[in-house]
Order: structure tokens, then C-alpha cells, then sequence
């Protein structure tokens, strides 16, 4: 029997609709940043979810991190919950998270079950449907080029 977020009993996935539902509708760390270090703006042209990231980089690590943009709630909840995860923490924290969370959504199992992803596994199961993946991780994209903006 499989287990995790992938393959999580009725009970577990409502819990999850339920935490995407609430990082769509209250988002984490919406806003504007006057005083960005790096920004991006990415859209995803085939449903036409936006995303704008916003990261202030104190010597290596991510001091404030802002998003605003509009989509569906996959793709909302997906930045909300990332930028949540990743204020105060290393550039190389971000990126390592980045590329788990890409992992997660092609399919990776272990990825799925990694504790360290905190409340981004909620969003395993959207896996199983290739079309909405892109929205998952437009967020993501947004934050890997602003990483390489920064030269990282």
C-alpha cells in the first residue's frame, strides 16, 4: 500500500484541500517590497497565473520576502507557502528547497515524504495532473531565477 501525500486516505486530503484553501485566501506574505534586493515577474501564458517574487538578501541569507500576482489557488498557495518558508533562512536553503520541491512535482516519492518541506507536501497530489504542475511550481521557477539573478 502506498502511503504519504501522494496517496493520502480521505481524511488526509481534505486536510490538505483545506491548508491550500487557506494559503489561497489568507495568503502568507502578500505585498509589495519597496526595498527589493532582486524581483521577478513570471506568468504561466497557458492558464495565465502571475506571479511576482520579491526576496531582500541581507550577506547570504533571505531577510524578507514579499509576492503578489494572481491565479488560481494552486499556484497562490504554492508561493504563499514558500515564501513562508523561506524568510531568514540561507540562499542555499532556497535552492536546495527549490529543486525538492521540483522533484515533488515530477513525480519524486521521497521528495513527497521529506519532513523538511514542512506544508509545500500538501501540494504532492497535484502531480497526478500534469496540466495544473506548472502552476504548482511557477512560484519556484520565479524564485530559481531569482536566485540565479543573484548569482547563485
Amino acid at each position: 500500500m502506498t502511503t504519504g501525500p501522494g496517496a493520502e486516505t480521505p481524511q488526509l486530503g481534505s486536510l490538505y484541500q483545506q491548508l491550500i484553501l487557506e494559503h489561497y485566501r489568507s495568503p502568507k506574505n502578500k505585498g509589495e517590497m519597496e526595498d527589493a534586493t532582486v524581483e521577478v515577474h513570471m506568468r504561466n501564458p497557458t492558464c495565465g497565473d502571475e506571479i511576482k517574487l520579491m526576496l531582500r538578501v541581507e550577506g547570504d541569507r533571505i531577510a524578507e520576502v514579499k509576492h503578489s500576482g494572481q491565479g488560481c489557488s494552486i499556484s497562490q498557495a504554492a508561493v504563499s507557502m514558500m515564501s513562508d518558508m523561506l524568510t531568514d533562512r540561507p540562499l542555499s536553503d532556497a535552492a536546495a528547497l527549490a529543486d525538492r520541491f521540483t522533484e515533488m512535482m515530477h513525480g519524486d516519492e521521497e521528495a513527497a515524504k521529506d519532513r523538511s518541506m514542512g506544508n509545500l507536501r500538501a501540494l504532492a497530489g497535484v502531480r497526478r495532473f500534469p496540466v495544473r504542475v506548472k502552476c504548482a511550481l511557477l512560484g519556484f521557477d520565479a524564485l530559481q531565477e531569482s536566485l540565479k539573478k543573484l548569482g547563485g
